[in-house]
């Protein structure tokens, strides 16, 4: 998605004199984009096609179960007895086990990891630090003056360790299990927070890593409850706002009241579970908000929640037709754990599942397989990624998907260490990363709406956003060696263009060769 807001661009070729040449391979990089989800279309409304080879079906594994085959993905599927289809069903186990363990954090990143109550008071003293310098309001860049006890400010640190810390753990593997990677980015994008909002912002990582990431091959219902209860959460849709109608508001005066706010109970139902056509009505929303009433945040406790009896709507309610008896806590609880095992959220969260990793628009066959592993594992979410990975839809050439700008940006950052003659520091290539995502309308944490961004090709698929792709993947890949390890799982095609070129512009046009683009 490109909007015409946004003005951050990455910069263009070092090479100015090679700029035509590019910008020629990038149109040619377009039309072949183009006749190829042509016949995509053809191919999906004809015979069904044969299955993929083996370098194929590496770079499809690899690509959709990561971000791109590295010479050890590679190296693992080929000697694997099963192949890739082997190699992707024993990944899904082997990121079960590693979201198991805590997330590794870089020494550097001082700022992401520490507990809830530590970013609670962090977040206090940047407050305090903006009280008390009379300048104009700050831009919305997490940017704050010098704090009284000289540190920098915490709301930026942490803010571009949560960020270098994704585009780390997506693109080198030593770091995270790529389909881990993968899923995680998947599932908050899927329960989406937005960084830009304030009271939001220095909560973000720490939902990326202790709600999100522990999660994703669990029991959905475990996810839900876990986004649910989470600061970022909380402060996004409103909830720690949601009391009983008359409750007394901040300091308790008279006269000050709160009530009901049904922000998150509605994006409950219509986007995490039920779907806008899930058959819920508007009086649902309403008890399902009232039925949560009182869950808030706790700047003490360890993950940041409380219940607050005191500010709780104690009347009975009815949600989906089933009554909820005055029950504090434990109604929120049943409320999440019935919307999380209806037939609708099941169907929901098996097409997003298949758009993301199979096609844009899934057959209905593949989806209800899928749906009905959801049900029968009651929201086993390890399960329904085996099936979808030995679904005959995720191995059929036919079935493809275009890489999103977060999809590109990983996967060529992941590609060029392979081809570097010179290294450049991590930080530079990840701001020059993080700067193409703001530019090409992904900026990683900043969807401001709860939807998430869109992964289908007609949203991202654009002669000017394949403009940018040709300028991060020539950055990235400033003196670089000749890829031969990259073109390998290229189409003879593809391989005699880039072959026809210099051979210091072939590693940055690889990147950004019709081949490449595809996951």
């Amino acid at each position: 998605m490109i909007r015409s807001d946004v003005t951050v661009r990455v910069p263009l070729f070092a090479e100015t004199r090679n700029r035509g040449q590019v910008l020629l391979a990038a149109g040619a990089v377009l039309c072949a984009l183009v006749f190829t989800l042509a016949g995509t279309t053809a191919r999906a409304q004809s015979a069904p096609a044969p299955r993929l080879g083996e370098t194929e079906a590496i770079w499809r594994a690899a690509s959709r179960l990561g971000y791109w085959p590295s010479p050890e993905l590679a190296r693992a599927m080929r000697e694997h007895p099963r192949g890739a289809e082997g190699w992707a069903l024993d990944e899904v186990d082997r990121a079960f086990e590693a979201s198991r363990q805590p997330a590794r954090i870089p020494q550097q990143m001082t700022s992401l990891g520490q507990p809830l109550p530590v970013v609670f008071d962090e977040f206090r003293k940047d407050r305090e630090a903006r009280r008390k310098v009379a300048e104009p309001a700050q831009k919305g860049d997490g940017q704050a003056p010098m704090r009284a006890d000289g540190q920098p400010p915490f709301l930026r640190t942490v803010t571009q360790e949560a960020v270098a810390w994704r585009l780390a753990s997506c693109s080198d593997p030593s770091l995270e299990n790529p389909l881990l990677a993968r899923m995680t980015e998947f599932w908050f994008n899927h329960l989406n927070v937005f960084a830009g909002k304030g009271a939001v912002r220095p909560f973000v990582g720490d939902y990326v890593l202790n709600a999100i990431r522990p999660n994703v091959l669990g029991r959905f219902e475990t996810l839900l409850l876990a986004s649910a209860r989470h600061p970022a959460m909380l402060f996004y849709l409103d909830q720690a706002q949601n009391v009983a109608d008359g409750s007394p508001g901040k300091g308790g005066s008279a006269g000050n009241t709160r009530g009901i706010n049904e922000n998150y109970a509605r994006e409950l139902m219509e986007l995490h579970t039920l779907g806008v056509d899930g058959g819920y009505a508007q009086r649902d929303v309403r008890e399902l908000a009232r039925v949560l009433t009182g869950w808030t945040v706790d700047p003490q406790a360890g993950n940041g929640f409380r219940f607050a009896e005191r500010l709780h709507d104690q009347g009975e309610k009815t949600v989906l037709g089933r009554r909820f008896a005055a029950d504090g806590e434990r109604e929120g609880l049943r409320a999440i754990a019935m919307l999380a095992e209806q037939p609708a959220t099941a169907r929901r969260i098996a097409r997003r599942l298949a758009q993301f990793y199979v096609t844009d628009e899934p057959s209905p066959a593949l989806v209800d397989r899928l749906a009905t592993e959801f049900s029968a594992s009651r929201g086993d979410l390890r399960r329904v990624m085996r099936a979808l990975v030995r679904s005959p839809e995720f191995w059929d050439p036919a079935s493809e998907l275009f890489k999103t700008p977060y999809d590109f940006a990983c996967s060529a950052l992941g590609a060029s260490t392979q081809v570097k003659a010179t290294g450049d520091g991590a930080r530079p290539r990840m701001v020059l990363v993080a700067g193409f995502l703001a530019g090409a309308g992904q900026p990683v944490h900043g969807w401001q709406t709860p939807d998430g961004y869109k992964t289908d090709a007609a949203t991202w698929l654009s002669p000017e956003a394949l403009t940018r792709r040709v300028d991060l993947a020539t950055a990235l890949n400033a003196g670089a060696d000749d890829p031969v390890y990259l073109m390998s799982f290229f189409s003879p095609a593809t391989r005699e263009r880039l072959m026809k070129l210099p051979v210091t512009s072939r590693a940055g046009l690889a990147a950004a060769s019709p081949d490449f683009m595809r996951k």
